[in-house]
């Protein structure tokens, strides 16, 4: 051991002992307990990021801490390969996407290496890979048979710049979750996943996940959106047809005041009944193509006319308008519902437009009761089979055609006559030829497909037709990867049964809140469509969620002649205190744009293998840890790194310096040492198991990571000030020097691996288990208690008295009042009574001169 801490040298060379011992491989161990650790898997886009390293490290952290509890912990990484980021960065550089990715997986790779995170290789996943993605073909060839899949012609989001379709979910503030531009709507024929019919599952499931963020169960909880009602049977006046008209729960009060209904504008009524050419118009112009691919039905265009028919229902027995609108939910499976004027201001203007007035059901053959009583009516009309029970969701079916090459192609033959046929398992997998990536990069998707429609030709076995060309969302990729994660080896299937009820569900997951309703959902649903075919035995993908906030850093921009922005990354910024200004490497004034999330958009990014080639992995690992607790916003300081190097630094020189520690343990280990321990030793040795018990409960309880760091430190500041006498003292400031080792290895395990070794331990601390605490007696060194003081029973002090004076209730009266801190607050008051709880409360009740 060298007497300076080189956290370059050390960390090579542990983290090749790590790879030559293959210390992280692990196997199904079914006599043991097992922990499941997983960080959602990143895309290769070329280089970590400081997002990267905290999402990364936040699950290392964990998995190492759960190895020291003696479980069989499985911490696997993998990368989600296809997407439209690769094609776009493969076009711009003028390389094949699968060239581009697989050489940004290796950088990557090694990058992550350098971070000493536990995962096991032997299990990495590539969602590229035809050997992975053959079984999500052969997945949704299963959901195709039994109806869940189906493509149809539908309204979808449509990315203008990507020029790609876009799921509901990938819709955020009208926008394209990965461009930012404005999505427009568009009328194409694409592949659907019937999520809808897991709905209520997902919906009632969520209250199932105890260890999930209540926000993150908020966010699905709205997103799934379910509402309840009733539908009442109408008949259209003087004519034979009935259709249903939804009531919300919420409005059941309106039930008997209905001023007119509302249908959407394809409803069947409309191209049934309507013969009037004004209204046809309006019709079709709402249902043309052109309209439905240039409007996103905003609730404030809505529009209005009169059909001229009447509704009627046999009990409800008023005339009622049908009015016809072009936009009525975002329940677009809802197409009639009532008019509501007292909540929906269209519906009230429209009202006192056409002079239609609110006139009360005449409602036949029931009792007064009845007739007032809104909840008794709905019962009635139910009994009477004129209502039924109704509810919707938000939630739309996934739509998974994507307009891309670099994905996984679906495994489907068109025909002529437009029909299906699926391929079959032998044929799989379908994978599309290297000349579709490799030949004229720059080509558009269309064109690609135009000019290679030779090879999407079928003809085999007397099927002709054509593959389809479309490839699946890649979320589809994420939404079963951690369960492919506990058999990566099984040939035969998609997923190994035995091994991922052994494995599953997931213990705890990490990754961004941004993924709420996309990813989140996703995999929910496909757990339970994978358990629903029989592949897993679990409702749910994973007990415990962690959400890690954003890593932030200072940002800089300065606008030019042309107003555009230009931002300037912080190394190139100076301060010029003379006028009190920021400027940048040119002298040109620029302004401090505050801590924003890291971005290369922002130029405020910062390269974490710089900070690993300058401060080592540990110092790195340490202040991400640190700086804020998991699930709140890290505010990037290069001035915290340097602070975490500083504090390994000392532990390294302390060891270094007291190597003699370990060569006095083990001779004292060899004679019979009677632990007879004096006050000053019981009071470091119950300080220290407080520490290890207070650390546990960081990690257990609440994961406060930076709470248990803190922790630690302020423990080995007190082990430095303390001075050595005799053998007591050399065996307790040695297992305090291995406790510390161990309860810091989670977060920085090179150099606790280094120093380990240094104390004389054969064995690698890998293997170590948490430390537990020594027993000793603390009724020798507890000889205080507390007491907190009320003045009118709100908490004001809280006074320690010795154990001697618990029974002297007059001297304990007596020295809380005359104490200065609770005497200034009794001036200008007159004490009423003392209520005295012994040993615990002292409350003064005082009334004001």
């Amino acid at each position: 051991m060298k007497k300076e801490y080189f956290p370059k040298k050390i960390e090579s060379y542990v983290q090749k002992k790590w790879e030559l011992k293959k210390t992280f491989k692990v196997i199904e161990n079914y006599k043991k307990q097992k922990f499941y650790c997983l960080s959602m898997l990143p895309y290769p886009s070329g280089k970590l990021h400081m997002g990267h390293v905290r999402n990364y490290t936040i699950g290392d952290v964990i998995a190492r801490y759960q190895r020291m509890l003696g479980k069989n912990v499985l911490h696997p990484i993998g990368w989600d390969a296809f997407g439209l980021p690769a094609e776009i960065a493969a076009h711009n550089h003028n390389i094949s996407p699968n060239i581009w990715t697989k050489n940004n997986i290796l950088y990557m790779k090694k990058q992550l290496k350098l971070l000493g995170f536990s995962f096991d290789w032997n299990r990495e996943i590539t969602t590229c890979d035809p050997n992975y993605y053959r079984w999500e073909q052969w997945f949704f060839l299963k959901l195709y048979k039994l109806g869940l899949a189906y493509k149809k012609d539908d309204i979808v989001n449509w990315c203008p710049i990507d020029k790609t379709i876009l799921a509901n979910e990938q819709v955020i503030n009208k926008c394209c979750w990965r461009c930012n531009s404005t999505v427009t709507k568009k009328i194409v024929q694409q592949w659907f996943l019937k999520i809808t019919n897991y709905a209520e599952e997902l919906l009632n499931d969520l209250k199932f996940l105890d260890g999930w963020p209540k926000k993150v169960k908020n966010m699905q909880k709205n997103w799934i959106g379910k509402i309840e009602g009733i539908e009442i049977i109408f008949k259209i006046y003087n004519i034979n047809y009935t259709f249903s008209v939804f009531i919300e729960k919420k409005y059941y009060y309106i039930i008997n005041n209905i001023s007119f209904i509302k249908i959407l504008y394809n409803h069947p009524i409309c191209k049934k009944f309507i013969d009037n050419k004004k209204i046809k118009k309006y019709i079709n112009k709402y249902s043309s193509k052109s309209y439905l691919e240039n409007n996103n039905f905003l609730i404030n265009n809505i529009k209005y006319i009169n059909s001229e028919l009447f509704a009627q229902n046999t009990i409800l027995k008023k005339k009622i308008p049908i009015i016809i609108v072009n936009y009525l939910s975002n329940y677009n499976e809802i197409k009639a519902t009532i008019s509501n004027p007292k909540n929906n201001k269209q519906d009230y203007n429209f009202i006192n437009k056409y002079n239609i007035s609110v006139i009360k059901n005449k409602i036949l053959n029931l009792s007064n009761n009845i007739k007032n009583n809104n909840e008794l009516i709905i019962k009635y009309l139910i009994l009477k089979k004129q209502a039924f029970y109704k509810k919707y969701f938000n939630l739309k079916d996934w739509s998974i055609s994507r307009q891309r090459i670099w994905g996984t192609p679906i495994p489907i033959i068109i025909q002529k006559n437009k029909k299906f046929i699926p391929l079959k398992q032998k044929d799989l997998p379908l994978i599309f030829p290297e000349k579709l990536f490799n030949k004229n990069i720059k080509e558009s998707y269309s064109k690609k497909i135009k000019n290679n429609l030779d090879w999407f030709q079928y003809n085999h076995n007397g099927i002709i037709g054509q593959i389809e060309t479309d490839t699946f969302d890649t979320f589809i990729e994420s939404s079963w990867y951690y369960a492919r994660y506990t058999c990566t080896n099984e040939k035969n299937n998609m997923i190994n049964k035995k091994t991922a009820k052994y494995w599953l569900p997931v213990d705890q997951y990490i990754g961004g809140i941004e993924h709420a309703t996309m990813h989140l959902i996703y995999f929910r649903f496909f757990h339970k469509l994978m358990r629903d075919i029989g592949l897993l035995h679990t409702n749910e993908p994973v007990k415990k969620l962690l959400c890690q906030g954003m890593v932030l850093a200072n940002s800089y921009y300065y606008i030019d002649e042309k107003k555009k922005y230009h931002w300037i990354n912080e190394k190139n910024i100076f301060f010029d205190k003379k006028n009190n200004i920021f400027i940048n490497n040119e002298g040109r004034k620029v302004i401090n744009n505050g801590m924003i999330k890291m971005s290369k958009s922002k130029n405020n990014g910062i390269d974490p293998q710089n900070i690993i080639e300058k401060y080592g992995a540990d110092s790195l690992r340490l202040f991400i840890m640190f700086a804020a607790p998991p699930t709140m916003d890290l505010e990037w300081q290069e001035t915290g790194i340097k602070g975490m190097y500083r504090f390994l630094k000392k532990i390294w020189k302390f060891i270094y310096k007291y190597r003699k520690l370990s060569n006095n343990y083990q001779k004292i280990k060899k004679t019979k040492l009677s632990f007879s321990y004096n006050k000053k030793q019981l009071i470091i040795q119950n300080y220290i198991n407080e520490i290890i018990i207070k650390v546990t409960n960081n990690f257990e309880k609440n994961q406060s990571f930076n709470t248990a760091i803190s922790s630690i430190m302020i423990l080995f500041n007190k082990i430095l000030k303390y001075k050595i006498y005799n053998n007591i003292d050399y065996t307790i400031i040695f297992n305090s020097i291995l406790s510390i080792l161990k309860m810091l290895y989670p977060f920085t395990p090179h150099i606790c691996f280094v120093l380990w070794k240094y104390m004389g331990n054969k064995n690698n601390i890998d293997y170590e288990l948490w430390p537990i605490i020594s027993k000793i007696d603390t009724k020798k060194i507890n000889n205080k208690f507390n007491i907190v003081i009320q003045i009118d029973g709100k908490k004001k002090y809280i006074i320690s008295m010795l154990n001697k004076y618990k029974d002297n209730q007059n001297y304990i009266k007596e020295y809380i009042l005359l104490h200065n801190k609770i005497s200034k607050l009794l001036i200008n008051t007159k004490i009423l009574k003392i209520i005295y709880i012994p040993q615990k409360i002292f409350n003064i009740v005082t009334k004001k001169k």
